[in-house]
């Protein structure tokens, strides 16, 4: 069941629900959604993915869902969670190749930003990207994280060696940049 838990203008977040672990199955195993990420190289099973859905439905993960058709087009969501020092890592999909380049995933990552900081306490979120992944670095950049450091050559695909990019963004930032 899909509920509009965090609202943002193009999409609603709602939290994770096992029931849609065959569409996640599905994502998991497209090597176009999944080849900018460290899963192109694995093979994920159903039961293994339901198993992931329904961990990450006792977590700050949601579904992203499309206002406009209520239709699941992606996940996010917190992991890592420190309460102490109010810290966490965020990650996000759009699986819906069809909503790719259309702000869905800027939206949804804003969206849950703000949660994170107004509800959560969090003072810094941290995220992890290829340095290949041009559309993700946009979109990240669009929400106000920066780059704070490399790993250089980590990341071996297509016989590339690709730098992995360290970004964050500190609640004041965040604040200051939405009017929030």
């Amino acid at each position: 069941m899909l509920v509009r838990k965090l609202i943002g203008e193009k999409c609603y977040l709602s939290p994770y629900d096992v029931s849609y672990s065959e569409i996640f199955y599905r994502w998991v195993n497209d090597l176009d959604v999944v080849s900018s990420i460290s899963l192109a190289n694995k093979t994920i099973s159903f039961e293994v993915e339901k198993e992931i859905m329904s961990k990450l439905s006792k977590e700050h993960s949601y579904l992203i869902v499309d206002k406009v058709d209520d239709k699941v087009i992606g996940g996010c969501g917190f992991f890592d969670i420190d309460h102490i020092n109010r810290t966490s890592l965020v990650g996000i999909i759009i699986g819906d190749k069809n909503k790719w380049d259309k702000g869905f995933a800027t939206d949804a990552l804003k969206t849950l930003c703000a949660f994170g900081f107004n509800y959560l306490n969090l003072h810094n979120i941290m995220l992890t990207v290829y340095s290949f992944n041009k559309r993700a670095i946009r979109c990240y950049e669009k929400v106000g994280f920066k780059i704070i450091g490399r790993r250089r050559q980590s990341f071996y695909q297509n016989g590339i060696y690709h730098d992995e990019l360290y970004m964050d963004i500190i609640s004041d930032e965040f604040k200051n940049l939405w009017n929030i």
